[in-house]
């Protein structure tokens, strides 16, 4: 019940400073402001800007993605869920020894199990290659938008007072 209460107060932390930057989709989406950038220099003031502008909507695409990568790669789905449901019946329901004949079956031994049977599914679920894709496809994404995306009128007024 603790963690439960836990979880939902940083649930709420995290909406309260991450979710508050959202911008609305009419302006994330806005095609009157894309233009392609006359040099690197513009493109690049440009995308420091709409990164920070833009960040939580950035966030949110992130997390889109990853939700994305994790239903199409569904063998990492269940080796994850096979690892951790092991972890979880071993910590509860084989906490001491058992006695199978002349066997004794300790904690130990079915980590040792987990473990040979969990890693290889694991490692055939390509873990790291996901991860890759995610980054690729997440930078690709948000410096293309925030490359192309014109700063509004306020950015001008964000590096007079920069200045001040």
């Amino acid at each position: 019940m603790e963690a439960i209460i836990r979880a939902s107060e940083t649930l709420k932390a995290f909406r309260e400073t991450r979710l508050s930057a959202l911008r609305p989709p009419s302006e994330f989406f806005d095609y009157n402001r894309v233009s392609r950038p006359a040099d690197l220099n513009q493109a690049t003031h440009r995308i420091s800007y709409n990164t920070r502008y833009f960040s939580g909507n950035y966030g949110v695409l992130v997390i889109i993605l990853a939700i994305y990568a994790l239903i199409a790669n569904s063998q990492l789905i269940f080796a994850v869920l096979f690892l951790v449901g092991g972890f979880a019946a071993i910590n509860r329901f084989a906490p001491d020894p058992i006695q199978v004949g002349e066997h004794v079956i300790t904690q130990k031994s079915l980590y040792t199990a987990l473990f040979v049977i969990g890693i290889p599914l694991l490692w055939f679920a390509s873990p790291f290659s996901t991860v890759f894709w995610l980054v690729g496809a997440s930078a690709v994404l948000i410096l293309g938008h925030a490359s192309i995306m014109e700063p509004g009128i306020e950015s001008e007024y964000a590096q007079v007072q920069e200045s001040v």
